[in-house]
């Protein structure tokens, strides 16, 4: 948990104000202990195959895969629909930091990060081109099928790392979880932070990542409650967001958690405003009740 400080000025809310995004590359570190190497290229088709259907490997050079994914569609607005690329490199040595203090902090939900981190010196990097103009489920369907493709591909990986949102996942977790299907994605790449105002005892909870989607971030500012309610909150409606093209407006209300249960009969009152931590984007603040802290 990192603390912070709240900003002497109030952020303004605006119920039209829209989000940072999207993400048009999404980036996976695949981290090692060991330079491993690249599985040859029939076993990396019959993988990819596994778990993304038809596939066309269109470079096999020794620093980078392609791979067009024949079972998916970008549409381009003045070009002829076209399946999206993933890219795998060669396994290379990590240079300088995946992450600054910020994002290190964060990672209180992946096990042994910090020794994952620390002995983790080579990397393999994914990622998916020209996949913007997808529609977004069929995006999330492809990355979570890719993510899982990869760890199978590269036993020797200890952890993947999301860089969209900062979020660490070790391999086992991937390879064993019991995530609904549907949004699963939410559950691998979109990651709940929170941090402590300095000054008192009230937190923040926020969540990165869903700009990958065309989509705001949520945002939870209060005192008085057990974090892993906002938390618990947050998943369960980005989980809605996600099934539902995000029909959310500013004023409308969202079901509250209670004693770490989702509670019908209590409404949380949501406005579009301003993140107040970094990076600097557009969110959906869910305003507590009770537990709510600063001014609205």
């Amino acid at each position: 948990m990192l603390f912070f400080k709240k900003k002497k000025k109030e952020e303004k809310q605006d119920s039209e104000q829209k989000y940072i995004g999207p993400d048009p590359v999404f980036i996976i570190h695949l981290l090692m202990e060991d330079k491993c190497v690249i599985p040859e290229k029939e076993s990396m088709v019959k993988i990819m195959e596994k778990h993304l259907g038809d596939v066309q490997c269109n470079k096999f050079e020794n620093n980078m895969t392609g791979f067009l994914a024949l079972n998916y569609t970008t549409h381009f607005k003045d070009a002829e629909d076209a399946p999206p690329q993933l890219m795998i490199t060669e396994c290379q040595k990590i240079e300088k930091p995946l992450l600054d203090d910020v994002s290190r902090s964060q990672l209180w939900d992946c096990e042994d990060s910090e020794q994952i981190l620390n002995t983790c010196k080579y990397q393999v990097i994914a990622n998916d081109m020209m996949a913007v103009g997808m529609y977004y489920k069929d995006r999330a369907d492809m990355l979570v099928n890719y993510a899982e493709a990869l760890v199978e591909m590269f036993p020797s990986c200890k952890a993947v790392l999301f860089e969209n949102s900062k979020k660490m996942m070790t391999r086992e977790e991937i390879l064993n979880n019991s995530y609904p299907k549907e949004t699963k994605f939410i559950y691998y790449a979109v990651h709940a932070r929170y941090f402590k105002n300095q000054d008192s005892d009230d937190y923040l909870v926020d969540t990165l990542g869903m700009s990958t989607f065309f989509m705001p971030d949520l945002q939870y500012y209060f005192h008085g409650m057990n974090p892993n309610n906002a938390i618990q909150s947050a998943y369960s409606l980005l989980c809605y967001m996600f099934e539902n093209e995000n029909p959310i407006k500013s004023g409308d209300t969202v079901n509250g958690n209670v004693d770490g249960e989702i509670n019908p009969d209590v409404k949380w009152k949501v406005y579009y405003t301003d993140a107040m931590m970094k990076p600097e984007r557009a969110v959906i603040d869910v305003n507590t009740g009770e537990f709510a802290s600063g001014k609205r």
